[in-house]
C-alpha cells in the first residue's frame, strides 16, 4: 500500500485558510482548552509534513520552535535555506517531491498548506484525502483554500464530525472510480 497525501486543514465557513494579511487569528474563535479536534489521533499516523513557507513562518512565530520536530518536513519556498533539525527548506517542484516521498516506504504525509502548494497537489491529483475543519465565521476576504479548477475532483465523505465550539470537521477521501 502505497502512502497517502492528506491536507489536513481549518478554513473559515467563507473558505478562507488566512484572513487579509497572512492573518490566522480566526482560529482563535474555537480554541478550547483539552480539545484537539482529532489532530493527535491525524498526526500519530504521519511521519512526513509538507508545509508553505508563508505556514511555517507563522507557526515558529507561535510556538518559536520549528513545527514537528520529530517528522521529516519539508518547508516548501524559493529561497533554499539550511535545514533545521529534521525541517527541509525545500525550493523544488513541490509535485515531484510529493511523487517521489509517495513511491518511498513510510507513514503517511500531512500536508499543512499553503494555498498554492494544495493547488498544485490537486491539479496533480496527488491529494488521497481532505480533512476540513470549518471554523464557524465569515472572513470576507484573505486566502482562499481553494483556487478555480479546470476539472472536478470527485470526492468521497469518510465521516464529520461536529464539535461544541461550532466547529465542524468533514473528512473526504478521494474517489478516483
Amino acid at each position: 500500500m502505497s502512502r497517502k497525501l492528506v491536507l489536513y486543514i481549518a478554513s473559515s465557513l467563507d473558505g478562507f485558510i488566512a484572513g487579509p494579511g497572512d492573518d490566522l487569528s480566526f482560529l482563535d474563535a474555537v480554541q478550547k482548552e483539552g480539545e484537539d479536534y482529532g489532530y493527535a489521533q491525524f498526526i500519530a499516523n504521519i511521519d512526513t509534513v509538507i508545509m508553505g513557507r508563508k505556514t511555517f513562518d507563522w507557526v515558529f512565530q507561535q510556538i518559536g520552535s520549528v513545527p514537528h520536530p520529530d517528522k521529516i518536513t519539508y518547508i516548501i519556498t524559493h529561497t533554499a535555506r539550511p535545514a533545521i533539525g529534521k525541517t527541509c527548506f525545500w525550493s523544488g517542484d513541490p509535485v515531484a517531491l510529493v511523487r517521489q516521498l509517495k513511491t518511498e516506504p513510510g507513514r503517511d504525509i500531512y500536508c499543512d498548506g499553503g494555498a498554492t502548494i494544495i493547488h498544485q497537489l490537486l491539479q496533480a491529483d496527488l491529494i488521497d484525502e481532505l480533512i476540513l475543519s470549518i471554523i464557524p465565521i465569515l472572513l470576507g476576504d484573505g486566502i482562499r483554500l481553494f483556487e478555480n479548477r479546470r476539472d472536478a475532483f470527485p470526492l468521497q465523505l469518510v465521516s464529520t464530525q461536529a464539535y461544541e465550539s461550532g466547529l465542524c470537521q468533514l473528512h473526504y477521501s478521494r474517489n478516483r472510480s
